[in-house]
């Protein structure tokens, strides 16, 4: 299944006042390859295992498989996974028609928030709210995979 997804810094914190639910997640992952990566993630309640593609050169879309797993698979899972597991809360924003997915990282990420939105195709239209900053995607840095190598607490 193909995934359209743009991701973008976030300039402020106003869109905790317009999200509607808050989930912290844990994610680990179980394959780092540059073509495929296996994720493993607790999202609230739920588990989950995600394989990922290899990103379109403009990073925007990318195959990908994403499946509901019982809790205590995904932590046994999260406990095969290559240090360390990222920790953050994702903050559900509906607008327009569309829903941004804003993660706010802890740990060795903190300081770094990301708004992501899925979109039906590459080029759909959809609302950016003034709390949304610069596009970041397809810049691998601030992909999950890339962030337990290069936290963003060591960038200059």
């Amino acid at each position: 299944m193909q995934e359209h997804e743009r991701k973008f810094l976030v300039n402020s914190n106003a869109f905790q006042e317009e999200a509607k639910q808050i989930i912290a997640i844990k994610q680990g992952f179980l394959q780092r390859d540059v073509e495929r990566v296996i994720r493993i993630r607790i999202a609230g309640d739920r588990g989950w295992i995600t394989i990922k593609g290899l990103s379109s050169p403009d990073g925007i879309t990318r195959n990908e498989w994403e499946y509901s797993i019982p809790v205590k698979d995904a932590e046994a899972l999260l406990d095969l996974c290559d240090p360390p597991i990222i920790a953050k809360e994702r903050f559900i924003v509906p607008k327009g028609k569309n829903t941004y997915e804003v993660d706010v990282f802890h740990g060795e990420n903190k300081g770094l928030i990301i708004a992501e939105i899925e979109l039906s195709e590459p080029q759909e239209e959809f609302v950016k709210p003034e709390w949304l900053g610069a596009e970041v995607t397809g810049d691998t840095r601030y992909y999950n995979v890339s962030l337990l190598t290069k936290p963003y607490s060591t960038w200059d």
